[in-house]
């Protein structure tokens, strides 16, 4: 393997706790996550993605991104595609291979078995689990077809090696193999890329740092210096500037991880954003729109202006997510005509950008305790994770890659919002059913998650089950095919230690509870025991599952599913 390639594979390999992979393993999750990371900015776990075993049909590693959510698992897309009212959908699939040479021969059989794996008709080969389950992808997009508003899904297939040439041969089989795949009549596009080591290590270094954003503000101000805030700028930006620089990922979607610090996320066509959409689509109020919108405020924690351009590193859309959001769906609408009053701050004082989210979001219909909770409430969580000990250490992500370009932070240890939601849900809410639909059970349990006089105790218990979980099966310690059933295994975790009691009112208590937990969690031999000692009757559950027909990916959301886990482990 190219030298090079070999020590960020290592520095991977390191980072996301995967160094019992053997090399070609290593280098297709490395792969994956490079390829996967340049249509989707936020962190994941790229092991999951990762097909592995034979009879895969030279498909690697896939992905399905829906309306900018990256998933796998068949049960996760059909729910995703089912409660979306409109959807844009990619297919990534990648190969990758750790040979120093592209080979046309490699491109030509992938196109062959993608148009098999594309197709309604039974494979004509034997395919495994993971090819099975790609096709279940296809087939719960293609069940909600008629939500397609922007034309049918679209395929990225990428060849990944450590050659640093592609020929024109393989460029003409590339192209081959895209008109093929097109006459499937299944995609509206199909693009087939080779990948080579130079723009492998490039995807690398997008993938491990902060997102940036270059863009020309030719009408702006620069106020006074303030305490806590090292520049700011006043002024306009042409939407369709805003939209194509600042707003869009590579992949052409919008970046959801710039809106993290919001309060709320896009509430759709309500009265307010409808009056939005109409102000740009009216020939004569989209040149006021720069004084009929309330604008877009940006919080940067690296700018530098040279001239009339500027660069930000490291932000976040603080307040005007709606509005972001409109002007992105209506971009092809967009002149030079329609402006946007831009505020941009520069500052590292996380106390200072509190204060600039609760200001400006205080402008808007949210409440105090959203604020609070929004403020005070995931600031201390970060506060608590990171001042355990160093074996027990976890970090907890309030923005996107904001321990991207931390060496010191093993990226497994590294738990976001939707991750903590969901393991706490799963624990601490009884829903480890619902787990796998965040948007539901974040309005479901609005009042239950994140409050003020919460302990912190119990997310960090939440998030520690969720990475010992991970880390059983990273390592294969329990089989990867169990994965849909993890929230479940979490839950039987709590109940083994708590039994049916809930975590008590009484705080002393309540951290007693949470410790009991924690030196089950946090001691690897005895969570792996505890875990394997579970298998055998979640085992029993799922065979009686399964034959009545219902998948491990649907039969894990349903409530019966869960109930017969609680009953089995606590008369266990």
């Amino acid at each position: 393997m190219d030298i090079v390639i070999d020590s960020l594979v290592r520095q991977f390999q390191t980072d996301r706790d995967l160094v019992g992979l053997p090399q070609d393993e290593a280098f297709e999750a490395f792969a994956g996550f490079c390829v996967l990371s340049s249509f989707y900015e936020s962190d994941f776990s790229p092991d999951v993605f990762r097909m592995g075993g034979g009879n895969d049909l030279g498909i690697d590693v896939f992905g399905i991104l829906v309306n900018g959510e990256l998933l796998h698992d068949e049960a996760d897309v059909r729910a995703a595609t089912e409660q979306a009212r409109q959807l844009d959908v990619r297919i990534i699939v990648v190969q990758a291979k750790t040979s120093p040479k592209f080979e046309s021969k490699v491109i030509a059989d992938l196109a062959d078995n993608l148009a098999h794996v594309v197709d309604k008709a039974d494979l004509p080969y034997p395919a495994s689990q993971d090819v099975e389950n790609l096709r279940g992808c296809l087939r719960a997009v293609y069940a909600n077809i008629a939500k397609f508003s922007g034309g049918r899904p679209k395929l990225h297939v990428r060849y990944v090696t450590t050659g640093g040439q592609v020929a024109d041969m393989l460029r003409k089989k590339a192209a081959s193999a895209e008109r093929g795949l097109m006459r499937s009549g299944r995609f509206d596009v199909v693009d087939v890329r080779c990948v080579t080591r130079d723009e492998l290590r490039e995807l690398y270094q997008r993938a491990t740092q902060a997102v940036p954003a270059t863009f020309e503000m030719l009408k702006k101000l620069s106020p006074p210096t303030m305490p806590g805030v090292v520049q700011s700028l006043f002024g306009l930006l042409p939407a369709r500037e805003l939209v194509s620089r600042v707003l869009t990922d590579p992949a052409g979607n919008i970046r959801k991880a710039l809106f993290h610090e919001n309060v709320r996320d896009f509430q759709g066509y309500n009265g307010v954003n409808g009056q939005i959409r109409d102000a740009i689509r009216d020939p004569l109020q989209h040149r006021r729109f720069a004084v009929l919108n309330n604008g877009v405020t940006i919080v940067t924690r690296g700018l530098n202006v040279v001239g009339d351009e500027v660069h930000i590193r490291d932000f976040q859309v603080v307040n005007g997510c709606q509005t972001c959001h409109v002007l992105f769906d209506e971009r092809d609408r967009l002149t030079d005509d329609v402006q946007v009053s831009v505020r941009i701050v520069h500052s590292e004082d996380e106390k200072v950008i509190a204060g600039i989210i609760a200001a400006t979001n205080r402008q808007t219909a949210v409440s105090e305790e959203e604020l609070s909770t929004r403020e005070d409430f995931h600031r201390r969580l970060e506060d608590w994770f990171s001042a355990q000990p160093a074996p027990r250490r976890l970090w907890y992500e309030r923005r996107s890659k904001q321990y991207a370009t931390r060496n010191e932070v093993e990226k497994t240890r590294v738990v976001n919002r939707a991750q903590l939601t969901r393991a706490y849900a799963a624990m601490f809410l009884g829903e480890p059913a619902a787990a796998g639909h965040y948007r539901d059970l974040t309005q479901r349990h609005r009042d239950a998650l994140f409050q003020e006089d919460h302990l912190p105790d119990a997310y960090y218990v939440a998030a520690a089950a969720h990475y010992r979980l991970e880390w059983l099966l990273r390592t294969r310690r329990i089989r990867a095919t169990l994965r849909p059933a993890r929230y479940h295994l979490m839950a039987a975790m709590r109940w083994q230690v708590l039994g049916a009691e809930r975590l008590t009112s009484n705080p002393r208590r309540a951290s007693e509870q949470c410790r009991r937990l924690l030196d089950l969690v946090w001691d690897p031999g005895a969570s792996e025991q505890a875990v394997l000692k579970l298998l055998p009757t979640l085992g029993r559950i799922i065979d009686a599952e399964q034959q009545s027909g219902v998948p491990l990916g649907q039969m894990v959301r349903n409530r019966r599913f869960a109930d017969a886990v609680r009953a089995a482990v606590l008369q266990g």
